[in-house]
């Protein structure tokens, strides 16, 4: 079966600012990411999980270096164009409360509906479509205020299935969520790369729960960015070695992290 590289990136270097006022977060940044692989971005708090994000999304820019999707550079890429390529799911809760969960997943058909906005039979359908992949077709007609926060973050998961875009880039999409609510979601992300050969990239403060459905790991520390298999980054140490500063140490028998002994 042929390998279709998604996400592509070489050389990068995220930060903020320009030229000499320049500040480096992290920098060497080089991974391939292929259709159907679901990528986590661990790492401490202020690493740059977040910066990494909107860089890849094109929400912010480089210091340096490229990023390609489906071998089109993004930041060479328009607006419209890149809509159709990625779509993002930030952390911030979604404040369109007062719209119909239809007309939230209806969103993400902007890229192909024109400047006006008119919906199509084909993008109806591609909306009823989006909401039963995330399991919430019978809720289309309620209001995203009266969801719960899980069932908020499906539908958000379920607008960016609406752009029909090979990658979909989520930065926490766990947070807010009670435990059950968690698991559900990064089960939900890891059906939709087998069963839609979606490409998936996310950052996770849900580390134990999230290594059983990483293909690849993206591990950010002292601004050095390394990219491993789940299995490799676990049997080399580098999981663990994520927070060892910070006083805990990680069970490769059960997955989990613990308090070191002193």
């Amino acid at each position: 079966m042929e390998i279709t590289t998604v996400l592509e990136v070489k050389s990068l270097t995220i930060g903020y600012g320009k030229d000499a006022s320049a500040t480096k977060i992290a920098e060497g940044i080089n991974f391939a990411l292929n259709q159907g692989e679901l990528a986590l971005i661990l790492g401490c708090n202020g690493a740059g999980k977040s910066t990494l994000l909107r860089t890849l999304s094109s929400v912010q820019h480089p210091l340096s270096g490229e990023v390609k999707i489906c071998g089109e550079d993004i930041f060479e890429t328009s607006p419209r164009e890149l809509a159709q390529r990625v779509a993002a799911v930030f952390t911030d809760k979604t404040m369109a409360g007062g719209l119909l969960v239809e007309e939230v997943v209806a969103l993400g058909r902007y890229p192909y509906t024109g400047f006006f906005g008119k919906m199509g039979r084909e993008d109806r359908e591609m909306v009823q479509s989006s909401l039963s992949l995330v399991g919430m077709a019978g809720k289309s007609k309620k209001y995203l205020s009266q969801l719960s926060d899980g069932e908020r973050q499906k539908i958000m998961i379920a607008k960016a299935l609406a752009q029909q875009t090979p990658l979909i880039i989520l930065d926490e999409p766990t947070a807010f969520l009670d435990l059950p609510s968690r698991i559900e979601i990064l089960y939900l992300l890891k059906r939709l790369t087998k069963e839609e050969n979606k490409t998936i990239l996310l950052s996770t403060h849900d580390v134990e729960q999230s290594l059983s459905v990483a293909d690849k790991l993206l591990l950010i520390k002292g601004g050095e960015v390394k990219f491993k298999s789940t299995a490799e980054a676990i049997e080399c140490g580098d999981v663990e070695s994520l927070f060892e500063e910070r006083g805990i140490a990680f069970d490769k028998n059960t997955g989990r992290f613990i308090p070191k002994l002193k």
